[in-house]
């Protein structure tokens, strides 16, 4: 089985790839497919999922420790 991936995007959403569930605070599942991004800059209109509105108005690069 392929490993489930979080991805952070530059000045963008991040990436979830893989066999996941994302509940809400109740418990209650969101319908997801494969592949999906999640809102990081809370402009979306269809949070939890990023709908694009970050474009030009969002900057965060982020970098793990090597």
């Amino acid at each position: 089985m392929d490993p489930s991936i979080i991805k952070v995007m530059n000045n963008g959403p991040l990436r979830v790839t893989g066999k996941i569930e994302l509940v809400d605070t109740d418990g209650n599942a969101f319908d997801t497919k494969q592949t999906f991004s999640l809102c990081r800059c809370g402009l979306s209109d269809n949070k939890p999922f990023c709908d694009g509105s970050h474009k030009g108005k969002f900057e965060s690069t982020v970098r793990a420790e090597e």
